[in-house]
């Protein structure tokens, strides 16, 4: 699976996200994503991650192997810098 497909497919499910994820083995199964949106604002990390993965659907169980996730609020993202 290509990144930009992963990127397309949570930015879909969360439109207000902005998405980065790169493939970190070169295998096209391994993923990184850094996924920042408002929508996170309230939103403990568990729920976060869920609502990458109901983004994800039935991608996450058949073709992505690992995803790590970042997900964080657009004032988290801020912060980092």
């Amino acid at each position: 699976m290509d990144p930009k497909e992963i990127e397309t497919m949570i930015a879909r499910g969360i439109p207000d996200a902005t998405v980065e994820v790169r493939d970190y083995t070169g295998g096209g199964d391994h993923f990184e994503a850094l996924v920042v949106s408002p929508s996170f604002e309230g939103k403990g990390l568990i729920e976060r991650h869920q609502l990458v993965y109901q983004a994800l659907g039935d991608a996450m169980r058949v073709q992505v192997h690992a995803l790590t996730l970042k997900t964080l609020t657009p004032a988290q993202f801020q912060n980092r810098r």
